[in-house]
């Protein structure tokens, strides 16, 4: 078990902790407490070869302003379930961000509750799903006091045989949640043939006093006009598909805001992005 506490001390803290797991089944149980008014960036790191059964628990004092971020990188033989609950203080500000590029079967359910009101929540999410693996990612925000804010934005890619990802959104916002503004956002790009990706955006509203309530789910392959636009000006064809891809994620990239991980999350893009090709070029007649 870890305990990770952000002081309020007028610093800025980054705090790093890493789990390698080995062979077997694990557990862990890691507590991120903000205090009030603090400000600060956690960054859970997860790899190694074994089994990992995980609960973390994230509070937020009120005023706070706390980044969390969880990688997923284990080896293919990985299995990840994690269980992230986060809870939200008066006028306190969370950014969780996860970013799952390994591991066989990758399950990661992330819920948020706000304790008071002004509270804010941004949930950020990055996944490639490589042939045979599975990656699972569940949400669930509940919006109780009034004039609360959360964002959800996951963007994955998937490429190879049986390559299975899963993104289900639920967001509550509840009778006595007034003025509350939500939106939930999933998409995901299929960069082979025989991969599957399954997008449940969720929303149940009780009240009808509220800023803004929405959510969108898109799944396809290239954007074929696209290709043509930059093929057209003397881009070949598989820049021209790097840059697509490269285009799909670099909005959500950008707003991770931990250089470490934006550079890793883009070294695993162009690495999947050559496993495609030859997969592509290997599918050609001969």
């Amino acid at each position: 078990a870890y305990v990770v506490t952000i002081p309020n001390d007028d610093e800025a803290h980054e705090i790093a902790v890493s789990f390698n797991v080995p062979d077997g089944m694990h557990a862990a149980h890691t507590a991120i407490i903000a205090e009030a008014g603090s400000k600060g960036t956690v960054v859970l790191e997860h790899t190694g070869t074994g089994e990992l059964t995980e609960g973390v628990e994230i509070t937020v004092g009120d005023e706070a302003e706390l980044t969390v971020v969880s990688v997923q990188e284990a080896d293919r033989t990985a299995r990840h379930f994690s269980n992230q609950r986060i809870s939200v203080g008066r006028d306190a500000k969370v950014k969780h961000i996860l970013v799952t590029i390994g591991g066989d079967l990758v399950r990661i359910s992330t819920s948020v509750s706000y304790q008071g009101e002004g509270g804010t929540a941004e949930l950020l999410g990055a996944y490639i799903t490589e042939s045979g693996e599975h990656q699972e990612h569940r949400i669930f925000v509940d919006h109780g006091p009034k004039n609360c804010v959360s964002r959800a934005t996951y963007k994955g890619a998937l490429q190879g045989e049986e390559a299975h990802s899963v993104w289900i959104g639920d967001v509550l916002i509840r009778a006595e949640a007034a003025n509350t503004d939500t939106y939930e956002l999933n998409r995901n790009l299929v960069l082979t043939r025989g991969a599957k990706a399954d997008s449940v955006p969720n929303l149940e509203i009780k009240t009808g006093e509220i800023v803004g309530a929405g959510h969108a789910s898109a799944t396809g392959r290239f954007d074929e006009e696209q290709l043509f636009y930059l093929q057209a000006r003397g881009i070949p064809e598989d820049i021209a598909r790097r840059l697509v891809v490269r285009g799909f994620f670099a909005e959500l990239v950008e707003q991770i805001g931990v250089e470490s991980i934006e550079n890793k999350l883009m070294a695993a893009i162009e690495r999947e992005l050559d496993i495609a090709e030859l997969e592509a070029n290997s599918e050609e007649p001969k």
